[in-house]
């Protein structure tokens, strides 16, 4: 039987409150809500109850009177508050941050002069440092202050790292990476600037690239201001893209990072006689592997590429958890700054949407929407990842079908043409597309504008795309993957995770890439393990400690110097 969805009775009203107030504190935070441990303080019972059911369908968990919190949601008095805050607090581990939100929905639930002075700590949230270094405080009902404020996100973001402060703790102990450089080409905003710092400080020479898009100048400035080279413009062209990332390849880097692996395949195609120096690669997107793949079985790679993207704490966290939260928030959020007439078009609770694609993303974007009370509807042409989607419970269609009374419809693939020419002739008027997957023509815009498709700018990164013979649509921000294009990417906890397999893979390439095969190489299982129990116990988990008699893995490996018993005695012990 299909799951019930706890949001699905709710009313209207209280649930576009709720989504709202959640939507704002992740953007202003860009913190996770999965995994996080929350408490809601006060307020209406009804309005209380709406907005646990829409955490714990994000995967966030209620914190019991034995647990510590993590987010306090203040929904009733400034001296519930207050009291609330003063519980929280005792005894608090240091480091662990504590965010106060005040989501009270009609008039303030927090009283912030009640804490002390308050110091920004970036946009949109507040440090209370005579109270804690590690309390901070949200007000769900006030927009964020103007300004990019790069350093302050930098440093907001790097405390939010602990696994990837750990991992490059132990390369700098190491001296691993001296002498070593590394050119970074990810999408350029706080959480990369991190870990480009990371693996400045562990030793390493850095330089960076960023396609245009991708490109925070503010953060781009305050790398270089630290001695990174930075080869980047929001401004660039495509021609000059291309110019800035050979120049940054022309710095003859080692060991490239890639997302997308765009620089990687230039380096093959631009730069050939850069590969018998290079150490390798490693790749964090699906979508990027695919022709690295197929290069390496017409034997044209010519260094070896860690697939960090296949790390199972990369893939089941960053791609479901991490980019279902993001893309679907950026998207709403978006469509939010519009006039009301449009805003209504994807009424949260009462909307009906449709993701393309069921893979690790797409259940993430999925999962994600029916919690915000959409009904949803699953479209993927591989037979056993439908299967999946309706034993999770939702809808299964052909994707011209699937599309025909969507409110709104979110590619989750990374394959060209997903939303193609067809697709988009069959979506209902004003219905929203929105990219989750991130490779060009995704939504098929050259063929719409071939086929005499008029588009028109009608807000921040949303236009209207009329069809000649059909309808219009809302796509946002080009078709380009909306979480970067049109936020600030996933949450920092997420790549925490993702980072740190980054630096897993650096160190297996500075240590043997010599020996790696020239092709798509999987990561070392020991990063996922080192990975998976930093992350636990920065989110106050711990596992079975390892030389347990559980071990490392379950069910305990057999003593070294006994076999493993293969015999069955189902039928009695053999002769």
């Amino acid at each position: 039987m299909p799951r019930a969805d706890p949001t699905a009775r709710a009313d209207p009203a209280v649930l576009a409150w709720a989504s709202a107030a959640v939507r704002h504190t992740a953007r202003v935070t860009n913190m996770l809500l999965a995994a996080r441990r929350f408490r809601i303080v006060g307020g209406d019972p009804r309005d209380a109850a709406v907005l646990h059911d829409l955490l714990t369908g994000f995967g966030a968990r209620p914190a019991d009177g034995a647990t510590g919190v993590d987010q306090l949601w203040c929904l009733g008095t400034p001296e519930e508050s207050v009291t609330a805050v003063e519980q929280a607090t005792a005894d608090r581990p240091r480091g662990s941050t504590l965010l106060v939100i005040d989501a009270g929905r009609h008039v303030p639930a927090v009283d912030e002069d009640a804490f002390g002075p308050t110091a920004l700590a970036r946009p949109g949230v507040l440090g209370v440092p005579t109270t804690s270094d590690d309390v901070f405080l949200v007000s769900t009902g006030r927009d964020p202050e103007d300004g990019p404020a790069a350093e302050a996100r930098i440093r907001w973001a790097r405390r939010s790292m602990p696994v990837s402060r750990a991992v490059a703790d132990d390369l700098r102990q190491g001296g691993l990476l001296r002498g070593t450089r590394i050119g970074v080409s990810l999408f350029l905003e706080p959480k990369t600037a991190v870990l480009a710092l990371l693996l400045q400080d562990a030793g390493a020479e850095v330089v960076a690239y960023a396609h245009a898009d991708e490109t925070d100048d503010a953060v781009a400035d305050v790398l270089r201001r630290t001695g990174i080279p930075v080869h980047a413009s929001s401004a660039a062209s495509v021609s000059e893209q291309r110019d800035l990332a050979l120049a940054m390849l022309d710095t003859r880097p080692h060991v490239l990072l890639d997302d997308g692996s765009h620089v990687i395949r230039l380096v093959h195609q631009e730069r050939p006689d850069l590969l018998p120096t290079m150490l390798g690669a490693a790749e964090e997107t699906t979508s990027g592997l695919r022709p690295l793949r197929v290069m390496a079985s017409r034997g044209q790679l010519g260094i070896p590429v860690v697939a960090v993207n296949d790390a199972r704490t990369k893939t089941f966290f960053d791609n479901r958890y991490g980019t279902g939260q993001s893309t679907v928030f950026a998207a709403l959020d978006l469509l939010d700054r519009l006039d009301t007439t449009v805003r209504a078009v994807v009424p949260v609770g009462r909307g009906s949407a449709v993701v393309a694609g069921y893979g690790h993303v797409g259940e993430g974007v999925a999962l994600v929407l029916r919690a915000l009370g959409f009904r949803v509807t699953v479209a993927d042409p591989d037979p056993v990842r439908a299967l999946q989607a309706l034993f999770a419970g939702y809808a299964v269609a052909p994707l011209t079908e699937a599309v025909r009374d969507a409110d709104l419809v979110m590619s989750a693939s990374g394959v060209p043409d997903t939303i193609s020419l067809a697709v988009l002739r069959a979506c209902a008027p004003g219905t929203v597309v929105a990219v989750a997957g991130g490779v060009d023509q995704e939504v098929a815009l050259d063929d719409a504008v071939a086929a005499g498709a008029v588009r028109t700018q009608i807000g921040r990164k949303v236009e209207r795309v009329s069809m000649p013979d059909g309808p219009h649509v809302l796509l946002l921000d080009g078709g380009g993957c909306i979480n970067i294009t049109g936020a600030e990417g996933n949450p920092i906890e997420i790549m925490d995770l993702s980072f740190a397999a980054q630096l897993g893979a650096v160190r297996m390439l500075v240590e043997r890439g010599d020996e790696l095969e020239r092709a798509v190489v999987p990561i070392d299982p020991e990063v996922d393990a080192v990975t998976a129990r930093a992350a636990l116990a920065a989110f106050g988990t711990v596992v079975e400690p390892p030389g347990s008699p559980v071990g490392t893995t379950w069910p305990a490996a057999q003593p070294v110097d006994r076999a493993p018993d293969v015999w069955t005695r189902r039928f009695g012990d053999p002769a």
